[in-house]
């Protein structure tokens, strides 16, 4: 394992020594348990092939309401027992509240959760008046905001499609602008190789943009640009940067019992699927933070500059930079680049938006009780060609 030390964190010379893209290995079984996992996989093989077939190439494409969307996109998560037993949203104390009718219709309606509640005062505590989490304002993603989610798994998402039904985008460490993608491609770039450029420039907008083009849409970033172990967060590419300073953010964290269901590595198809739909139960927890903006401020949406537009100075937060206008890209990991700058992925930031990135990044590794590393893109693209020498 010593040719794999330098994929460790060692930020700071005191780092974490948490290795991000190593594979997580399935827990030892006995093999007294074989049947049941090859007849649970043959079993289940079937029903997940012809529903997602009917997903993603019928019912995506119909006028459908988002109800019938949910139903099925939450039976397909049903079928290979991903059992969702956990939301922690800050601000909201733990309780119980009714389900949402998308889980009813995937057959969720005697699930077991861990709900939260909120009471409007402890003088009605004895009334025991509880409201549904929906209905408390500004604790979820709701149209017109954005998530940035932690991004581990295939499952991530198909999850929260699930839920939120968001337009999906990619991010690359090279660019503050994002390319719009599908489910399908965002469940595809799970398993596809981390890149640092984009295909093709001309697909990419900036948030700003994607917002005003959708303003009745929730908008999902994936900020670390490529997949992890849910072990560590990597440094955050620029794209939430151009983010429309009054539009809320959510960090979210999504992570899994067992955690071999992530994939860190490219590629292996077959081998998560059998993981997937051999065992019995996989076990979802989600956590999500207290919303944040876009400007300096961070807790309230206000527009760069405003405060200080009567001492005649302000700052432009949608510029857009990428690494072509600077030499310098290593790794996201962020360095003293002169007064008021830092140099990170997708150039120099400032450090206004560098307490942006690090508000989103703390925030994921908080929800997720891991801690942020240095390791970024370009690390994973040489882990993974170690990785497949070694496996040659």
């Amino acid at each position: 394992m010593e040719k794999y030390s330098q994929f460790r964190d060692k930020v700071a010379l005191l780092g974490t020594a948490i290795a991000p893209f190593f594979p997580v290995t399935t827990p030892p079984a006995s093999s007294l348990w074989t049947p049941l996992h090859i007849l649970l996989f043959v079993i289940r093989v079937p029903p997940v092939f012809f529903l997602s077939l009917f997903y993603f190439l019928v019912l995506e494409w119909l006028p459908v309401p988002q109800l019938v969307r949910k139903g099925v996109l939450w039976l397909i998560l049903a079928i290979p027992g991903v059992w969702w037993v956990d939301l922690q949203v800050d601000g909201v104390k733990r309780g119980y509240v009714d389900i949402d009718p998308a889980l009813c219709v995937a057959g969720y309606h005697s699930l077991p959760m861990s709900i939260y509640h909120l009471r409007k005062s402890r003088r009605t505590e004895e009334g025991a008046r509880y409201r549904k989490l929906a209905e408390v304002p500004g604790h979820l993603p709701h149209p017109g905001t954005i998530i940035a989610s932690s991004f581990t798994s295939p499952l991530d998402p198909l999850y929260l499609a699930g839920i939120f039904c968001p337009i999906f985008t990619r991010s690359y460490p090279s660019t503050r602008k994002v390319e719009r993608i599908s489910l399908f491609r965002a469940i595809l770039l799970a398993f596809g190789p981390p890149s640092i450029f984009p295909g093709n420039p001309d697909n990419l907008v900036t948030m700003k943009e994607l917002e005003a083009k959708h303003p009745q849409s929730i908008i999902c970033v994936f900020p670390e640009c490529t997949t992890t172990n849910g072990r560590g967060i990597l440094p955050l590419c620029p794209s939430l940067l151009t983010a429309n300073p009054k539009t809320r953010i959510y960090p979210v964290n999504v992570r899994y019992t067992p955690g071999d269901i992530t994939t860190p590595v490219p590629g292996n198809y077959i081998l998560w699927l059998w993981k997937l739909l051999s065992k019995p139960t996989h076990c979802m927890r989600v956590r999500i933070a207290r919303s944040m903006y876009n400007n300096p401020t961070l807790d309230s949406p206000i527009v760069w500059g405003e405060k200080a537009a009567g001492k005649g100075s302000g700052v432009d937060m949608v510029v857009d930079t990428d690494i072509f206008d600077s030499l310098h890209l290593r790794n996201g990991i962020v360095k003293d680049g002169g007064e008021g700058e830092t140099e990170g992925v997708g150039g120099k930031v400032k450090k206004d938006e560098q307490k942006v990135l690090d508000r989103v990044g703390e925030d994921l590794a908080r929800l997720g009780r891991v801690k942020r590393v240095g390791l970024g893109v370009q690390d994973k693209i040489e882990f993974v060609k170690v990785w497949r020498k070694r496996r040659r």
